[in-house]
């Protein structure tokens, strides 16, 4: 893959849920991307400082307790005041409270400036294959 894409992963806001995201580390270091995993209850801020620490090329947010709409706002714009503009933003997961409607809840992220948003129970395979595409690797 020559020089391998960076991302920064980890878990928003209060989240405490462990399993998926290490999950997603080793499928992604698999997949051959260079992998910074910050693990859960990780800020908006932290997230931005190692993608700016790291020169990273995306950001992949997790959450699984349902409040990452509240914990996802205005990230998109503390990334480009960052210097971070056009970094790739991904979101995936339990996003929101309660059962509603998946081409909804992906509107609103992507009105966010989320680049792709992933439902609850996607394959590590789907995130890989979008991330190939987006970054236009094979």
């Amino acid at each position: 893959m020559g020089d391998k894409k960076k991302l920064v992963i980890g878990v928003i806001g209060a989240d405490v849920h462990a399993v998926g995201i290490q999950i997603l580390d080793h499928a992604f270091e698999a997949a051959g991307f260079d992998v910074t995993n910050l693990g859960v209850m990780v800020s908006q801020e932290e997230f931005i400082s190692a993608a700016v620490e790291t020169a990273a090329d995306g950001i992949m947010v997790s959450s699984l307790y349902g409040h990452g709409e509240l914990d996802c706002r205005g990230l998109r714009d503390k990334c480009d005041e960052a210097g971070l503009k056009g970094i790739l933003l991904y979101v995936g997961g339990n996003i929101v409270v309660g059962k509603q409607p998946f081409d909804q809840v992906e509107e609103r992220f992507k009105k966010m400036g989320f680049d792709r948003v992933f439902g609850p129970g996607t394959a590590p395979e789907e995130t890989i294959a979008a991330l190939k595409k987006d970054f236009h690797i094979e």
